[in-house]
């Protein structure tokens, strides 16, 4: 704004000195006009001036009319006559003579302006002069600025213009009218093709503050932004290590409560206990080894010199098998899963390992984030996409998320808040590593979701193509 007001202010004295220089140019012209008739007129004018006459200290000058001559007054004068008399006599010889001055520059005038408006335009106004006065006036108001002229009549007809006038320009021009007051009047206009640059140059002194200015708002912001992020970042990393703690002390005390268990004799004598205390062991070994997992997860964000196994395999065939696998989660809770496998080319270049990941974690979600009063229903569907792209999609009729967090949700650490922050295992992993395996095999991954009817994920990933050379690209970097 500062910036503005002055480059306004700069253009408005740059138009007030125009404009100046303008009218006494004008008025200049106008003038040297008015000379020119009276240099033309003065040969025809007798002169009527005539030495002083003194008496005394008192002195009397006076002009002859034309109804008395210089000798009558000489008799006169000899003749002894009043003061007072006398006095009056050369009031009358003086009112006189002036009315008939009076009268010749009447004519003078009357003259100027029944000849003005016949003489040629250039000659009235000679460009020459124009560029000498008008260059001398600008450079007295400060304004050393190269320029471009021309003069117009009252029609708008072009009369003479400089070298590079833009007749056809409406902005940027200041025009003055040439002899208004005749009847045959003028416009005098200017341009100035540099303005610009002039008016630049008079503030540029300021942009270097403004830079730094600037610079200085940009590392603020910078710094309170990234102060803001690190203290979300810590509140999320100690919500992860507390959901860590929990989710692995769980089964740890499962564990140990069911070795304890073994170690009385009552309980070993009795096979069905025995038995049900092995299976105890077992799943909750399974789901101690499978939290570790996602802690080790994170090693793919931190580890940039992992590699990824890439091979070519049939996405409609690992999703079928981790379907098959995670079924019997889901009927668990009086749901279903329906596959609709319409892709006809399901060819992806893929590490095996973390696509079977992916696909796992977001039907993992799915019935995380179930409503409480409806069984899960769960569908993935395949569909090639033009024969260039793979389209997953994976629909629940869960809880949905909210608008705000779904800017977030594939944010590392961070999980939807639900009220309760254990009713919902997990470390905010799942979604962040889904995001970044997915953007590793070339593909992007979207969210859709509408509260209270479930959320849709949508992944494209490119399909491949036979003329792919895939022998010498068994393992890529992350």
């Amino acid at each position: 704004m500062y910036l503005e007001n002055m480059v306004k202010m700069r253009e408005e004295q740059f138009s007030e000195n125009v404009m100046r220089s303008l009218y006494a140019t004008a008025s200049y012209l106008e003038k040297r006009e008015a000379l020119h008739f009276l240099e033309k007129d003065v040969n025809i004018i007798e002169s009527t001036f005539y030495d002083t006459y003194r008496e005394g200290d008192d002195n009397f000058s006076f002009e002859k009319n034309s109804n008395e001559n210089y000798s009558d007054y000489l008799l006169r004068a000899d003749q002894p006559q009043p003061l007072s008399t006398r006095y009056r006599n050369m009031q009358e010889i003086i009112r006189s003579q002036y009315l008939y001055q009076k009268g010749l520059l009447n004519e003078v005038i009357l003259n100027i302006l029944q000849e003005s408006s016949s003489r040629p335009v250039l000659e009235r106004a000679d460009s020459t002069i124009i560029r000498q006065y008008l260059s001398a006036e600008l450079t007295n108001n400060g304004l050393s600025v190269p320029y471009v002229f021309a003069i117009e009549d009252s029609k708008g007809a072009l009369l003479y213009a400089t070298d590079g006038f833009n007749s056809q320009a409406q902005k940027g021009k200041y025009t003055v009218s040439l002899f208004s007051h005749t009847s045959n009047p003028y416009e005098l206009q200017i341009e100035f093709p540099t303005k610009n640059n002039y008016i630049f140059s008079s503030v540029r002194f300021i942009i270097p503050t403004l830079a730094l200015t600037l610079i200085l708002l940009i590392i603020f912001l910078y710094t309170i932004l990234l102060a803001f992020r690190q203290k979300k970042l810590s509140e999320m990393k100690t919500d992860f290590i507390n959901n860590m703690t929990h989710e692995l002390k769980t089964p740890i005390s499962t564990i140990s409560l069911a070795g304890q268990m073994l170690s009385d004799d009552s309980v070993r004598k009795s096979p069905t206990t025995l038995k049900h205390l092995s299976q105890v062991i077992t799943d909750e070994s399974k789901r101690l080894r499978f939290q570790v997992e996602k802690v080790l997860q994170m090693s793919v964000f931190d580890n940039q010199s992992s590699a990824l196994k890439f091979t070519v395999l049939d996405a409609n065939t690992v999703i079928q098998s981790v379907v098959h696998t995670f079924k019997i989660k889901v009927e668990k809770f009086g749901g279903t899963i329906t596959t609709n496998l319409d892709a006809q080319n399901a060819l992806v270049r893929v590490d095996e390992m973390h696509f079977t990941n992916v696909i796992f974690n977001l039907l993992d979600n799915a019935v995380k984030y179930m409503r409480e009063d409806t069984a899960p229903m769960l569908l993935i569907s395949t569909l090639d996409i033009d024969n260039s792209r793979l389209e997953i999609r994976i629909r629940d009729n869960g809880i949905g998320i909210k608008k705000d967090d779904l800017k977030r949700i594939f944010d590392k650490f961070y999980r939807v808040s639900t009220g309760n922050r254990h009713d919902v295992k997990g470390f905010g992993l799942g979604l962040a590593y889904v995001k970044k395996m997915v953007i590793l095999f070339k593909g992007n991954i979207q969210v859709e979701s509408e509260i209270g009817k479930g959320s849709t994920f949508i992944i494209h990933l490119p399909l491949y193509k036979s003329d792919f050379d895939s022998t010498d690209r068994s393992q890529e970097p992350l």
